[in-house]
Protein backbone atom coordinates (compact mmCIF):
# COMPACT_ATOMS: atom_id res chain seq x y z
CA UNK A 1 0.00 0.00 0.00
CA UNK A 2 2.56 2.59 1.16
CA UNK A 3 6.29 2.48 1.34
CA UNK A 4 7.93 2.62 4.73
CA UNK A 5 8.82 6.29 4.22
CA UNK A 6 5.29 7.58 3.57
CA UNK A 7 2.50 8.43 5.97
CA UNK A 8 -0.69 6.43 6.29
CA UNK A 9 -4.00 8.15 7.03
CA UNK A 10 -6.52 5.90 8.79
CA UNK A 11 -10.28 6.26 8.93
CA UNK A 12 -12.09 4.25 11.64
CA UNK A 13 -15.81 3.43 11.68
CA UNK A 14 -17.56 1.86 14.67
CA UNK A 15 -20.89 0.09 14.74
CA UNK A 16 -21.55 1.10 18.36
CA UNK A 17 -23.83 -1.81 19.17
CA UNK A 18 -21.23 -4.33 17.99
CA UNK A 19 -18.51 -2.61 20.00
CA UNK A 20 -20.78 -2.64 23.07
CA UNK A 21 -21.35 -6.39 22.74
CA UNK A 22 -17.59 -6.99 22.56
CA UNK A 23 -16.87 -4.68 25.50
CA UNK A 24 -19.61 -6.27 27.63
CA UNK A 25 -18.19 -9.71 26.88
CA UNK A 26 -14.74 -8.76 28.20
CA UNK A 27 -16.22 -6.92 31.20
CA UNK A 28 -18.66 -9.59 32.37
CA UNK A 29 -17.73 -12.95 30.80
CA UNK A 30 -14.06 -13.07 29.79
CA UNK A 31 -11.46 -13.71 32.55
CA UNK A 32 -10.01 -10.24 31.88
CA UNK A 33 -13.13 -8.68 33.47
CA UNK A 34 -12.42 -5.23 32.05
CA UNK A 35 -13.97 -3.08 29.35
CA UNK A 36 -12.26 -2.26 26.09
CA UNK A 37 -10.44 1.07 26.03
CA UNK A 38 -10.93 3.28 22.96
CA UNK A 39 -7.51 4.82 23.48
CA UNK A 40 -5.91 1.38 23.67
CA UNK A 41 -7.91 0.13 20.70
CA UNK A 42 -6.76 3.09 18.59
CA UNK A 43 -3.16 2.42 19.59
CA UNK A 44 -3.57 -1.22 18.53
CA UNK A 45 -5.10 -0.16 15.19
CA UNK A 46 -2.15 2.11 14.42
CA UNK A 47 0.36 -0.65 15.19
CA UNK A 48 -1.58 -3.27 13.23
CA UNK A 49 -1.96 -1.03 10.18
CA UNK A 50 1.77 -0.27 10.29
CA UNK A 51 2.54 -4.00 10.44
CA UNK A 52 0.20 -4.95 7.60
CA UNK A 53 0.97 -1.99 5.34
CA UNK A 54 4.72 -1.85 5.89
CA UNK A 55 4.73 1.67 7.36
CA UNK A 56 6.38 3.07 10.45
CA UNK A 57 3.95 3.20 13.36
CA UNK A 58 4.68 6.86 14.00
CA UNK A 59 3.56 7.64 10.44
CA UNK A 60 0.27 5.73 10.82
CA UNK A 61 -2.26 8.13 12.28
CA UNK A 62 -6.01 7.97 12.74
CA UNK A 63 -7.12 11.05 10.84
CA UNK A 64 -10.84 10.57 11.48
CA UNK A 65 -13.07 8.23 13.52
CA UNK A 66 -16.86 7.87 13.55
CA UNK A 67 -19.17 6.08 15.99
CA UNK A 68 -22.77 5.14 15.12
CA UNK A 69 -25.47 3.79 17.41
CA UNK A 70 -29.17 3.91 18.18
CA UNK A 71 -30.07 5.03 21.70
CA UNK A 72 -32.90 5.99 24.00
CA UNK A 73 -34.02 9.59 24.29
CA UNK A 74 -33.14 11.47 27.49
CA UNK A 75 -36.48 10.96 29.26
CA UNK A 76 -36.48 7.20 28.60
CA UNK A 77 -32.83 6.85 29.61
CA UNK A 78 -33.52 8.76 32.85
CA UNK A 79 -36.04 6.08 33.79
CA UNK A 80 -33.44 3.31 33.51
CA UNK A 81 -31.25 3.77 36.55
CA UNK A 82 -27.88 5.28 35.62
CA UNK A 83 -28.39 4.94 31.85
CA UNK A 84 -28.45 8.67 31.15
CA UNK A 85 -25.32 9.26 33.23
CA UNK A 86 -23.52 6.30 31.62
CA UNK A 87 -24.40 7.59 28.14
CA UNK A 88 -22.92 10.98 29.01
CA UNK A 89 -19.74 9.44 30.44
CA UNK A 90 -19.22 7.44 27.27
CA UNK A 91 -19.86 10.55 25.18
CA UNK A 92 -17.03 12.22 27.11
CA UNK A 93 -14.73 9.28 26.32
CA UNK A 94 -15.58 9.44 22.62
CA UNK A 95 -15.04 13.19 22.61
CA UNK A 96 -11.65 12.88 24.33
CA UNK A 97 -10.54 10.45 21.61
CA UNK A 98 -11.73 12.77 18.84
CA UNK A 99 -14.45 10.37 17.70
CA UNK A 100 -17.41 11.87 15.83
CA UNK A 101 -20.70 10.57 17.24
CA UNK A 102 -23.82 9.77 15.24
CA UNK A 103 -27.00 8.73 17.08
CA UNK A 104 -30.43 7.70 15.90
CA UNK A 105 -33.43 7.15 18.20
CA UNK A 106 -34.32 3.53 18.96
CA UNK A 107 -37.60 2.55 17.30
CA UNK A 108 -40.45 0.67 18.95
CA UNK A 109 -40.87 -2.55 16.94
CA UNK A 110 -43.60 -4.82 18.31
CA UNK A 111 -42.92 -3.67 21.85
CA UNK A 112 -39.13 -3.86 21.57
CA UNK A 113 -36.62 -1.06 21.12
CA UNK A 114 -34.52 -1.68 18.01
CA UNK A 115 -32.01 0.18 15.83
CA UNK A 116 -33.16 1.33 12.43
CA UNK A 117 -30.99 3.05 9.79
CA UNK A 118 -27.69 3.01 11.69
CA UNK A 119 -25.97 0.73 9.16
CA UNK A 120 -27.15 2.89 6.23
CA UNK A 121 -25.85 6.07 7.88
CA UNK A 122 -22.48 4.47 8.63
CA UNK A 123 -22.19 3.23 5.05
CA UNK A 124 -22.98 6.65 3.58
CA UNK A 125 -20.46 8.46 5.79
CA UNK A 126 -17.77 5.84 5.17
CA UNK A 127 -18.15 5.83 1.40
CA UNK A 128 -18.22 9.64 1.27
CA UNK A 129 -14.90 9.66 3.15
CA UNK A 130 -13.43 7.10 0.76
CA UNK A 131 -14.41 9.25 -2.24
CA UNK A 132 -12.89 12.35 -0.62
CA UNK A 133 -9.41 10.88 -1.03
CA UNK A 134 -8.38 11.90 2.49
CA UNK A 135 -7.63 8.41 3.86
CA UNK A 136 -5.29 5.63 2.76
CA UNK A 137 -6.96 2.76 4.65
CA UNK A 138 -10.33 2.28 6.33
CA UNK A 139 -10.82 0.27 9.52
CA UNK A 140 -14.29 -1.14 10.12
CA UNK A 141 -15.58 -2.45 13.45
CA UNK A 142 -18.81 -3.96 12.13
CA UNK A 143 -20.30 -7.45 11.95
CA UNK A 144 -23.54 -7.53 9.94
CA UNK A 145 -23.89 -8.82 6.39
CA UNK A 146 -25.72 -5.53 5.68
CA UNK A 147 -22.28 -3.91 5.30
CA UNK A 148 -21.36 -6.16 2.34
CA UNK A 149 -22.33 -3.59 -0.36
CA UNK A 150 -20.25 -0.93 1.43
CA UNK A 151 -17.17 -3.12 1.51
CA UNK A 152 -17.55 -4.00 -2.17
CA UNK A 153 -17.76 -0.30 -3.05
CA UNK A 154 -14.68 0.51 -0.97
CA UNK A 155 -12.71 -2.30 -2.63
CA UNK A 156 -13.75 -1.01 -6.05
CA UNK A 157 -12.46 2.44 -5.07
CA UNK A 158 -9.05 0.91 -4.35
CA UNK A 159 -8.95 1.59 -0.59
CA UNK A 160 -7.68 -1.29 1.60
CA UNK A 161 -10.05 -2.45 4.35
CA UNK A 162 -9.02 -3.66 7.79
CA UNK A 163 -11.90 -5.47 9.52
CA UNK A 164 -11.75 -6.03 13.28
CA UNK A 165 -13.88 -9.10 13.99
CA UNK A 166 -15.03 -10.87 17.14
CA UNK A 167 -16.51 -14.32 17.62
CA UNK A 168 -17.66 -15.61 21.01
CA UNK A 169 -20.62 -17.21 22.76
CA UNK A 170 -21.78 -17.60 26.36
CA UNK A 171 -24.83 -18.27 28.51
CA UNK A 172 -26.60 -15.39 30.25
CA UNK A 173 -27.68 -15.54 33.89
CA UNK A 174 -31.05 -16.71 32.58
CA UNK A 175 -29.46 -19.60 30.69
CA UNK A 176 -29.93 -18.00 27.26
CA UNK A 177 -27.19 -18.70 24.74
CA UNK A 178 -25.71 -15.51 23.30
CA UNK A 179 -23.66 -15.65 20.10
CA UNK A 180 -21.70 -12.77 18.59
CA UNK A 181 -19.72 -13.19 15.39
CA UNK A 182 -18.71 -11.28 12.30
CA UNK A 183 -20.22 -12.25 8.96
CA UNK A 184 -17.96 -14.58 6.95
CA UNK A 185 -18.91 -12.62 3.83
CA UNK A 186 -17.45 -9.47 5.38
CA UNK A 187 -14.30 -11.34 6.36
CA UNK A 188 -13.85 -12.55 2.79
CA UNK A 189 -14.00 -8.97 1.48
CA UNK A 190 -11.51 -7.52 3.96
CA UNK A 191 -7.98 -6.77 2.81
CA UNK A 192 -6.74 -7.28 6.36
CA UNK A 193 -9.16 -9.34 8.49
CA UNK A 194 -8.15 -9.30 12.17
CA UNK A 195 -9.70 -11.92 14.49
CA UNK A 196 -9.66 -9.85 17.66
CA UNK A 197 -10.80 -12.68 19.95
CA UNK A 198 -7.71 -14.68 19.00
CA UNK A 199 -5.39 -11.66 19.03
CA UNK A 200 -6.53 -10.65 22.51
CA UNK A 201 -6.46 -14.15 24.02
CA UNK A 202 -2.95 -14.78 22.72
CA UNK A 203 -1.76 -11.31 23.74
CA UNK A 204 -3.09 -11.75 27.28
CA UNK A 205 -1.28 -15.09 27.58
CA UNK A 206 1.95 -13.49 26.38
CA UNK A 207 1.55 -10.42 28.62
CA UNK A 208 1.75 -8.23 25.53
CA UNK A 209 1.56 -4.60 26.75
CA UNK A 210 -0.18 -3.52 23.53
CA UNK A 211 -3.01 -5.92 24.33
CA UNK A 212 -3.07 -5.11 28.06
CA UNK A 213 -3.50 -1.44 27.22
CA UNK A 214 -6.51 -2.32 25.08
CA UNK A 215 -8.50 -2.56 28.33
CA UNK A 216 -9.43 0.10 30.85
CA UNK A 217 -7.41 0.17 34.07
CA UNK A 218 -8.55 -2.38 36.71
CA UNK A 219 -11.11 -1.17 39.25
CA UNK A 220 -9.65 -1.92 42.72
CA UNK A 221 -13.05 -1.59 44.43
CA UNK A 222 -14.57 -4.15 42.09
CA UNK A 223 -11.68 -6.56 42.56
CA UNK A 224 -11.91 -6.28 46.35
CA UNK A 225 -15.64 -6.81 46.24
CA UNK A 226 -15.46 -9.91 44.05
CA UNK A 227 -12.82 -11.45 46.29
CA UNK A 228 -15.00 -11.02 49.41
CA UNK A 229 -17.25 -13.97 50.24
CA UNK A 230 -20.64 -13.41 51.85
CA UNK A 231 -22.76 -16.01 53.65
CA UNK A 232 -26.52 -16.47 53.73
CA UNK A 233 -29.06 -19.15 52.83
CA UNK A 234 -31.01 -20.33 49.81
CA UNK A 235 -34.36 -18.54 49.61
CA UNK A 236 -35.86 -20.36 46.62
CA UNK A 237 -34.91 -22.72 43.80
CA UNK A 238 -36.31 -22.90 40.29
CA UNK A 239 -35.43 -24.80 37.11
CA UNK A 240 -31.75 -23.93 36.68
CA UNK A 241 -31.60 -20.87 38.92
CA UNK A 242 -32.39 -19.67 42.41
CA UNK A 243 -32.33 -16.79 44.89
CA UNK A 244 -30.27 -16.17 48.01
CA UNK A 245 -31.53 -14.15 50.99
CA UNK A 246 -29.67 -10.86 50.99
CA UNK A 247 -30.72 -7.29 51.90
CA UNK A 248 -32.06 -5.12 50.42
CA UNK A 249 -32.89 -7.27 47.39
CA UNK A 250 -32.44 -11.03 47.25
CA UNK A 251 -29.67 -12.20 44.91
CA UNK A 252 -30.25 -14.21 41.75
CA UNK A 253 -27.83 -17.02 40.84
CA UNK A 254 -27.59 -19.35 37.84
CA UNK A 255 -26.82 -23.06 38.06
CA UNK A 256 -23.52 -22.47 36.24
CA UNK A 257 -22.40 -20.21 39.10
CA UNK A 258 -22.67 -23.03 41.65
CA UNK A 259 -19.49 -24.64 42.95
CA UNK A 260 -20.52 -28.29 42.99
CA UNK A 261 -23.90 -29.64 41.91
CA UNK A 262 -26.94 -27.40 41.61
CA UNK A 263 -29.14 -30.44 42.32
CA UNK A 264 -27.54 -30.80 45.77
CA UNK A 265 -28.92 -27.45 46.92
CA UNK A 266 -32.09 -27.18 48.99
CA UNK A 267 -34.13 -24.24 50.24
CA UNK A 268 -32.67 -23.08 53.54
CA UNK A 269 -29.14 -24.40 52.87
CA UNK A 270 -26.38 -22.10 54.17
CA UNK A 271 -24.11 -20.96 51.32
CA UNK A 272 -21.17 -18.69 50.69
CA UNK A 273 -20.92 -16.57 47.54
CA UNK A 274 -19.44 -13.47 45.94
CA UNK A 275 -21.46 -10.54 44.64
CA UNK A 276 -20.88 -9.31 41.10
CA UNK A 277 -22.82 -7.34 38.52
CA UNK A 278 -24.48 -8.78 35.44
CA UNK A 279 -24.79 -7.04 32.07
CA UNK A 280 -27.74 -5.01 33.34
CA UNK A 281 -25.52 -3.82 36.22
CA UNK A 282 -27.66 -5.70 38.74
CA UNK A 283 -26.10 -7.45 41.72
CA UNK A 284 -26.08 -11.26 41.35
CA UNK A 285 -24.48 -14.09 43.30
CA UNK A 286 -21.48 -15.94 41.85
CA UNK A 287 -19.27 -18.77 43.11
CA UNK A 288 -22.18 -20.13 45.17
CA UNK A 289 -21.03 -22.97 47.42
CA UNK A 290 -22.99 -25.02 49.97
CA UNK A 291 -21.31 -24.79 53.37
CA UNK A 292 -20.15 -27.91 55.17
CA UNK A 293 -21.53 -28.64 58.68
CA UNK A 294 -18.11 -27.87 60.18
CA UNK A 295 -18.04 -24.48 58.43
CA UNK A 296 -21.53 -23.68 59.69
CA UNK A 297 -20.43 -24.38 63.27
CA UNK A 298 -17.41 -22.08 62.87
CA UNK A 299 -19.62 -19.27 61.58
CA UNK A 300 -22.07 -19.80 64.48
CA UNK A 301 -19.25 -19.67 67.03
CA UNK A 302 -17.81 -16.55 65.42
CA UNK A 303 -21.22 -14.88 65.55
CA UNK A 304 -21.57 -15.77 69.22
CA UNK A 305 -18.14 -14.36 69.98
CA UNK A 306 -16.77 -17.76 71.05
Amino acid sequence: MNSINTSCRIGVFYDGNFLLHASNYYNYIHPERRRLSLNGLHRFIRHRVAEEAGCETVKCQISVAHYFRGRLNASEAAMRGNQLYNDRVFDDILMSEGVNTHYLPLRNVQGRREERGVDVWLALEAYELVLSGTIDIIVLIVSDTDYTPLMRKIRAAGIPIMLLSWEFEYLTDDGIKMVTKTSHELLSLATYPVAMHDVINYGVQQNNPLISEMFVAPDPSRQAREQTFETSEILSLKNGFGFIKYPNNNLFFHYQDVVGEFADLNVGDPVEFTIEQNQQKQDVAKNVRKLLPSEIKKIAKKGAGL
